[in-house]
């Protein structure tokens, strides 16, 4: 899959396209059934397909301050996107003079001009211009006038304990929030991810008879909640492709039985042994096992590790 930052830095030789276009954080079941539509009318119109998002988020922009947790990291996003068979993918500096562009403005210049739209496909609920100014209704008239074809994909739902529920990045965010890892692998139709970098930490954990990857993730990303999960840690490529993994307990928190204060990731792996520090990595959350407990002294804390150990186990089927 091509792929590159900023309108201007589009290849010269692509032609037209068919366009999607959206955050697509988290790349959930909603947004693979939208992103496969594109493809499959790409295909169809035998155009390259062209994904294009944004960086950063354009909450951050048009309220500085409210920045979301992100559910996927850019290269991670991009694995996904590839996956789904996008021929290509835009990066789009979300800027504030970006977020004042017309709704017209952003249909002529930004689809047309740049993207040479010869086909759009987004969400029944996309918003774009200044102001969220535009919608389905009136990008269909732009393409009308511009020369593009415009198909809006409805919601996708699923069902849960409180009933029928919207797969939404938000919806994700808030199970990932409260630790809910059983519904948020569903809306993804994956385990939730967190990608980062092995980094030092305290190195208790190879003390106890239990080394961990501590897991530095870039700023923003959306950690779950506090506790013990079973899990896998993933190993990248240079790119940031995913190699192969391993099973792993993962632990969230500030390590109350000692008094600290950091929040970290820390992932135990299953029957192996090696180096990781300063390996790009992935944490898959599937399940959680218990909440975060600060123990009376180390005796009580080896016991619970030793069946967090059992319980990702039992878990993933080991």
């Amino acid at each position: 899959m091509q792929r590159w930052r900023g309108l201007e830095a589009t290849p010269a030789d692509l032609g037209r396209t068919v366009v999607t276009v959206g955050m697509y954080d988290g790349v959930h079941r909603g947004h693979q059934q939208l992103i496969s539509t594109a493809v499959a009318r790409a295909r169809a119109m035998r155009r390259p397909c062209l994904l294009v998002t944004f960086d950063p988020h354009p909450s951050e922009v048009v309220r500085p301050g409210s920045h979301p947790a992100i559910l996927t990291s850019a290269d991670r996003k991009a694995e996904l996107i590839a996956d789904l068979g996008v021929d290509a993918m835009c990066v789009v500096p979300f800027t504030p003079e970006f977020s004042r562009l017309s709704p017209e403005t952003f249909a002529h210049t930004v689809l047309v001009e740049h993207l040479h739209a010869a086909g759009v496909v987004v969400g029944a609920n996309f918003s774009y211009g200044h102001g969220a100014a535009g919608n389905v209704t009136t990008l269909t008239a732009e393409g009308r006038r511009f020369g593009f074809s415009v198909e809006g994909v409805g919601l996708s739902t699923d069902s849960s304990t409180d009933g029928e529920v919207t797969i939404s990045s938000t919806y994700i965010r808030a199970c990932v929030a409260a630790g809910d890892m059983v519904p948020a692998s569903r809306a993804l139709g994956r385990p939730h991810r967190v990608d980062g970098v092995v980094v030092r930490g305290e190195q208790r954990g190879r003390e106890l008879g239990y080394p961990t990857a501590n897991v530095e993730s870039a700023r923003n990303t959306a950690i779950p909640a506090d506790g013990v999960y079973a899990g896998t840690l993933v190993l990248r490529g240079r790119s940031g492709e995913s190699l192969q993994s391993h099973p792993a307990a993962v632990s969230v928190g500030t390590n109350p039985t000692f008094s600290g204060t950091r929040r970290t990731v820390e992932a135990f792996l299953l029957d192996w042994s090696g180096d990781l520090y300063g390996e790009h990595v992935g944490v898959e959350f599937v399940e959680r096992l218990r909440p975060m407990t600060a123990f009376a002294g180390i005796d009580e804390l080896l016991v619970a590790m030793a069946q967090d150990v059992a319980d990702t186990r039992a878990v993933l089927g080991l």
